[in-house]
């Protein structure tokens, strides 16, 4: 469906070098990678509103025109909501949405417009100017004006940054039934791979403007290639196992007896713990000295020896 074939971007240095990506029909894809990466500038070239250097980027067989050739930049059939939110500030919340919509028929476009506008929790503030708003109501009225338009391709910068895990969850359900329903594609974008790993079936990670590894959300999750990599995704523990360096998230283990002289048996002291809710976050250090967490549904406060147990 979209096709990113060998991107290079380059202005007094390189952005972005040899990206090539497919995203199909209905799939999900996530962009993982630290502030200046390249994510953000990726993005712009795959909705028609940067030109690559190198390279093309094609919709169903179409190539993707850039603002170099086209006056207005964009493609109607690929939505981009970025941290500029790019909304018509001097309008309403309602009027933002409704100008997107204004080729349907008045009681279909209100009705769309009532949706968005309980979707995104904006019910209370649609009569209120887009610059009165809160940096989160912003984002969700990006996020609802680019759902109005109905894009065959949504492309994500940051979605979730100022959402509550409440509203997030609410988002990310809505998202879902759309690629279920009407086959729309959707390119997730964070510096946090935790916020993406439950909605995407593919995952890139980039770094200094290159691909460095595609996978699935449970490969990036239980099979971290570097350190760096794991970090990207949640908690993850690094301890010297036998000469060698061994990474494990905190729910990879098992509790073992300090008798017991299986290799993988890691003897640890307790520090601390913090209640997080479903779970306690219990912290420990190794005999070489290495701060390790384990999650569990109680205290473990009194677990000498761990047994690291991979589940991959």
């Amino acid at each position: 469906m979209l096709h990113v074939n060998d991107i290079q971007l380059k202005f007094d240095r390189v952005i972005l070098e040899s990206i090539t990506m497919h995203l199909r029909a209905g799939e999900i894809i996530g962009i993982v990678g630290k502030s200046g990466a390249g994510k953000t500038s990726l993005l712009k070239i795959m909705g028609g509103l940067l030109d690559p250097t190198r390279g093309t980027v094609s919709l169903e067989g179409k190539k993707v025109i850039g603002p170099s050739v086209k006056l207005v930049p964009g493609h109607p059939e690929i939505q981009l909501v970025n941290q500029d939110f790019q909304l018509d500030i001097y309008h309403t919340v309602e009027e933002n949405i409704r100008e997107k919509i204004m080729f349907l028929p008045r009681k279909e476009r209100d009705n769309f417009v009532d949706e968005l506008l309980n979707l995104m929790e904006l019910e209370l503030v649609r009569t209120q100017k887009a610059v009165t708003l809160s940096g989160g109501e912003q984002q969700r009225l990006a996020i609802a004006r680019a759902l109005a338009c109905e894009p065959k391709v949504l492309l994500l910068d940051e979605p979730f940054v100022h959402l509550d895990g409440r509203l997030r969850s609410k988002i990310a359900n809505y998202l879902l039934q759309l690629k279920a329903i009407r086959g729309m594609s959707l390119v997730l974008v964070s510096h946090d791979g935790s916020e993406v790993l439950s909605l995407c079936d593919t995952i890139y990670s980039m770094k200094n403007g290159t691909i460095t590894r595609k996978g699935k959300p449970h490969d990036f999750y239980y099979k971290p290639k570097r350190i760096e990599e794991a970090k990207l995704f949640g908690a993850i523990n690094s301890v010297n196992l036998k000469g060698k360096r061994t990474l494990f998230r905190p729910d990879e283990y098992l509790l073992s007896d300090i008798s017991d002289e299986d290799p993988n048996n890691v003897e640890v002291k307790f520090e601390r713990f913090l209640f997080s809710g479903p779970v306690y976050e219990n912290y420990f250090r190794t005999q070489n000295n290495e701060k390790i967490v384990l999650f569990s549904f109680n205290s473990m406060e009194h677990v000498q020896t761990i047994r690291i147990h991979k589940k991959y």
